[in-house]
């Protein structure tokens, strides 16, 4: 089986929140937005999901149209509906009524079986000195690894 192939990440969620929880779901794509993304042709910068209306609804994803399929193409950041069990809904629906939780995309890939999915983070945000301390972090442990390697 093939392993599973990641079209694209949203590097920028681990920085601006704390992700609490992950979730795999499904999309609900077109035949035209699914050739794009085999194509690698997606981007998920300041996309979000939410739960409306009893489904969970994916955001602001940027799935660019794909040329061959010129008639068969959807505008590039349409909603698209997450597929997602009705207690996963519901549970979901539960924890984004907490204050300040939010349910964001952290990568498109296609699994093993060749199916679109999204892993989404059940995250709340960070604050602006959270996020310096985390950059001091990951400074601190770069200098660590520079360190160690000149030793060798």
């Amino acid at each position: 089986m093939p392993e599973p192939r990641t079209v694209a990440v949203n590097r920028k969620a681990r920085h601006d929140y704390f992700i609490d929880e992950t979730i795999e779901a499904g999309l609900a794509l077109t035949g035209a937005e699914v050739k794009s993304l085999r194509a690698g042709r997606a981007n998920l910068k300041d996309s979000y999901a939410r739960i409306e209306r009893g489904n969970a609804v994916l955001l602001n994803v940027h799935i660019s149209p794909y040329d061959p399929a010129s008639r068969a193409n959807q505008e590039p950041t349409r909603s698209r509906r997450l597929l997602l069990h009705r207690r996963e809904i519901d549970r979901l629906e539960g924890k984004l009524k907490q204050k300040g939780l939010t349910l964001v995309p952290l990568r498109l890939y296609f699994n093993d079986k060749g199916r679109a999915k999204v892993e989404l983070g059940l995250a709340h945000g960070k604050r602006q000195y959270d996020k310096r301390e985390a950059i001091k972090e990951r400074e601190a442990r770069r200098e660590a690894a520079r360190a160690m390697g000149r030793r060798r």
